[in-house]
């Protein structure tokens, strides 16, 4: 197969990996390392096996933390087990309303309801889980984009010879 081709199939992996890391329809940073790595068998790259090795960590710290991040910061913002079960049942069902980023909404949706459903009285504790489940997420998905850019940005870099 075509060098160039190759090039470009692994560029688009990786970009559909970026995109991935806030949509939950994509594989997110599997994408990525899935481009990266066809990149670096497929075609005559010099890129070390370092880089390679280096991502591989990454997207399997980003898979830990994407999930580890958000109850963290649930729990401190005073979240109990009721609003992270609230949390996956939302997301599942946000995943098919017919609105943009309806994931995100559901997950939202299921962290307020499920603390509310813990306990009815406390609407501003309801309200600190849903914040810091949505800082949880802002951090989990930031990390994950940095990564992802970061793999485009070394194969790009290789593609011209920078490094």
């Amino acid at each position: 197969m075509d060098h160039s081709l190759i090039s470009f199939l692994s560029i688009v992996l990786l970009i559909l990996g970026i995109l991935g890391t806030f949509l939950p329809v994509l594989p997110g940073l599997v994408l990525s390392l899935a481009g990266l790595l066809i990149y670096k068998y497929g075609t005559d790259s010099d890129l070390s096996i370092l880089y390679i090795w280096a991502f591989v960590i990454l997207t399997l710290a980003s898979a830990v933390l994407n999930y580890v991040i958000p109850a963290k910061t649930n729990r401190k913002y005073g979240g109990t087990r009721w609003g992270s079960i609230g949390s996956i049942i939302g997301t599942i069902v946000g995943l098919f309303l017919p609105i943009p980023l309806g994931f995100l909404v559901g997950m939202f949706a299921g962290v307020f309801i499920g603390e509310l459903l813990h306990d009815r009285k406390d609407i501003n504790k309801a309200l600190k889980s849903t914040k810091g489940a949505f800082i949880g997420f802002i951090y989990g998905t930031g990390f994950s984009l940095v990564v992802g850019i970061a793999m485009l940005l070394v194969v790009i870099l290789d593609i011209i010879n920078v490094i």
